[in-house]
């Protein structure tokens, strides 16, 4: 499995967000272990997958107008992961769009930490919170931009609201990277439309440790269904991409 260099996207990439005029079209990338964690119980920020899985990771973030992420997943990491590689800039560019996706964090309460690195690196950065949460950030220049949910769609969250907002703001694809709470609540209002899985080879356990989708999960009869597009596998890991099955697609 060669991701060196990246390959052009394929036009048909390009013509998917048509299909949804109302939000953006939504991939979620991740990386988890054989037993499906995201992270180990201590919820440090997950650093098990390789280096391929890294520029897999990159292609994905470089394909899309926007990446979007829990506040949870920042603390972990303090930090975001940019386009770096000039040819997926180059592709970027030829594709009409910026040379970063705007990096969005999702964080009710906005109690983020801005000595983090994430807001030194070079990235357009937007906010997803609350009335409260958006307070701690007026007149702060490190968010370029604020998504305030009014108080009536909070409880509970309206994600659909928010999508069309984010439609609105030009972001026609998303990146979805974390963590599960997150990809819980999009899957439930069928907000996800594909899935790249990196499964990596350990066995994390623990009850608590988090999942690919956490919350309070679903019964079989109800659970989203899947169609494999790909599979690939490099040395010990398995690179797995899903699109999301629909009623009449």
């Amino acid at each position: 499995m060669n991701f060196d260099p990246p390959p052009p996207l394929p036009h048909s990439f390009l013509s998917y967000p048509p299909l949804f005029p109302h939000r953006p079209y939504t991939s979620l990338v991740l990386a988890m272990s054989l037993d499906g964690k995201i992270a180990d119980v201590q919820r440090q920020a997950a650093r098990f997958s390789s280096a391929a899985d890294l520029v897999h990771l990159e292609v994905r973030v470089a394909a899309v107008d926007g990446v979007l992420f829990g506040g949870g997943t920042l603390r972990a990491y303090g930090t975001t992961l940019s386009v770096r590689n000039p040819v997926l800039i180059e592709q970027r560019r030829q594709r009409g769009q910026s040379d970063q996706p705007v990096h969005i964090v999702w964080s009710p309460s906005g109690q983020l930490d801005p000595g983090y690195r994430f807001f030194q690196q070079s990235v357009p950065r937007g906010l997803i919170t609350t009335l409260a949460g958006a307070q701690r950030w007026q007149g702060d220049k490190r968010f370029e931009k604020l998504w305030v949910m009014p108080a009536e769609r909070v409880e509970p969250w309206d994600w659909p609201w928010l999508f069309a907002q984010l439609k609105q703001a030009n972001l026609h694809t998303l990146a979805l990277l974390g963590g599960g709470r997150l990809t819980a609540d999009l899957l439930y209002h069928d907000l996800i439309d594909e899935l790249y899985i990196t499964v990596c080879p350990l066995l994390l356990g623990g009850a608590t440790a988090p999942t690919l989708v956490d919350g309070d999960g679903c019964l079989a009869a109800l659970a989203p269904r899947l169609q494999l597009i790909s599979h690939q596998a490099q040395e010990d890991e398995v690179f797995l991409h899903y699109r999301v099955r629909r009623e009449g697609k």
